[in-house]
C-alpha cells in the first residue's frame, strides 16, 4: 500500500502528530499502570457502632441467630437471597467454642441499575464467618466472578452504650468511627416497616419501647455491636463507587436488622439456644428450597470453597500480602441526626 503525504512539509507534520500521539499513549499507559498499582493497595476501613436496646449475651446472641435466620428468608425468593452452604460448631484454640457458617448470596436483581450493567445475569457472593460470642469474624466475603472484590469484618458485642473508644485496640489504623442509632438514625425507605419502627413498637412481653430521644443515655439494659469494616476493591475505574456503595449497604443493612431483632423481641426472647438452633435448621432449609439452590443441585454450579482456616480466624488476614497504607472514607459525609416522623414508600421498579 502506497502512502502519499503531498509535499516535505506535509510529511514533517504527520511526523511530528505521530510522535505525539506515540508519547502520549506511552504516557497513559504508563500513568494507568501506575494508578492501578496504587488501587491493589488501597483499604477503606469503617468502624460502626450499633446500639440496641437488648438484654446482654447469651440472650442477645439468640435474638441475634433468630434475626438472621428469619431476615434471610424473608429477602429470599426463587433463584435469590441467602442459601446456607455450611452450619456446624467449631472450636478455635483461642477463642474457644463457635459456630462456623459459610452461605452464598445470590443478589443479581438486588443491585443498582450501574452495577448490574457490568456484571453476569448470575452471580453470588460467598460469605465465611466464625462466631465466637462475644467475637465474631466474618471474612473471606468474595464475588464469585471478581476475585479481586472482598470485605472482612471483626465484630465485638458488649454490654454498654459506647463507651469503648478503642474496642479493637487499632489506634494506629486510620478509620471513619460511625455511631448508628436504631430508631432516630436515617433508613431507606425500602426498608422501612411501621411495626418494626422503634419509635412505635412496644414489647408487650417485655414492655421495652417506644424508643425517645436520648434513650442511649437512660435505657437499661443496652447492648453495643462494634463493628470493624474493611473493604477491598481492585478494579480501576470503579472502585470509589463500589466502595462507597458497600459501606453504604453494610450500614443500613445492619440497621434495619437490629430494628428488627428489637422488634421481634416477644418471638423469641423465651428462647434457649437450643430452640434458636432448631428454628434456624428449619428456617434455612425452607430458605434453600425457596432459591432452589441447595448443596448438589446442578443449579449450584462451581466449587465450594474449603472452610479451612489459620488457628485463629480473628487473625485471619484480608489479603496474603499486608496493606502498605490505609485510606479513611471521606469525613464530609452529612448524617441526619433522626429520621423522618414519616416515611413514603415508593414502588419497586
Amino acid at each position: 500500500m502506497h502512502w502519499n503525504f503531498g509535499s516535505r512539509e506535509d510529511q514533517f507534520f504527520f511526523c511530528c502528530y505521530l510522535s505525539f500521539y506515540l508519547d502520549f499513549a506511552l504516557f497513559w499507559l504508563l500513568l494507568s499502570s501506575l494508578f492501578l498499582c496504587f488501587i491493589e493497595i488501597n483499604i477503606l476501613r469503617l468502624d460502626l457502632s450499633l446500639f440496641t436496646p437488648l438484654p446482654p449475651c447469651p440472650q442477645y446472641q439468640v435474638g441475634q441467630l433468630y434475626m438472621i435466620s428469619k431476615h434471610s428468608h424473608e429477602q429470599s425468593e426463587k433463584g435469590e437471597g441467602v442459601e446456607v452452604v455450611s452450619n456446624e460448631p467449631y472450636e478455635d484454640p483461642i477463642y474457644g467454642q463457635g459456630q462456623y457458617t459459610e452461605k452464598r448470596i445470590h443478589l443479581s436483581s438486588k443491585l443498582p441499575g450501574w452495577a448490574q450493567a457490568v456484571v453476569p445475569r448470575i452471580f453470588y457472593v460467598t460469605e465465611k464467618a466464625w462466631n465466637y460470642y462475644p467475637h465474631t469474624i466474618t471474612g473471606n466475603l468474595q464475588c464469585s466472578f471478581l476475585p479481586k472484590f472482598s470485605i472482612y469484618i471483626k465484630t465485638k458485642y458488649e454490654d454498654n452504650n459506647g463507651q469503648n473508644d478503642n474496642v479493637f485496640e487499632d489506634d494506629e489504623v486510620e478509620k471513619e468511627v460511625v455511631p448508628l442509632d436504631i430508631a432516630f438514625d436515617e433508613l431507606p425507605e425500602r426498608y422501612y416497616k411501621e411495626s418494626e419502627d422503634p419509635r412505635k413498637f412496644q414489647s408487650w412481653k417485655t414492655q421495652r419501647g417506644p424508643l425517645c430521644e436520648g434513650w442511649r443515655d437512660t435505657f437499661t439494659p443496652i447492648m453495643c455491636s462494634y463493628k470493624l469494616t474493611t473493604v477491598k476493591f481492585e478494579v480501576w475505574g470503579l472502585q470509589t463507587r463500589v466502595e462507597q456503595f458497600v459501606h453504604k449497604a453494610i450500614r443500613d443493612i445492619l440497621l434495619a436488622g437490629h430494628r428488627q431483632a428489637f422488634a421481634w423481641i416477644d418471638e423469641w426472647h423465651d428462647m434457649t439456644m437450643e430452640d434458636v438452633r432448631e428454628f434456624e435448621r428449619v428456617t434455612q432449609e425452607a430458605t434453600n428450597s425457596m432459591i432452589g439452590m441447595r448443596s448438589g443441585d446442578p443449579a449450584a454450579s462451581g466449587p465450594i470453597p474449603s472452610r479451612s482456616q489459620p488457628s485463629s480466624a480473628p487473625n485471619t488476614p484480608l489479603v496474603t500480602d499486608a496493606p502498605e497504607f490505609f485510606l479513611s472514607i471521606p469525613k464530609d459525609r452529612q448524617r441526619k441526626c433522626s429520621a423522618p416522623e414519616t416515611l413514603t414508600l415508593h414502588q419497586k421498579d
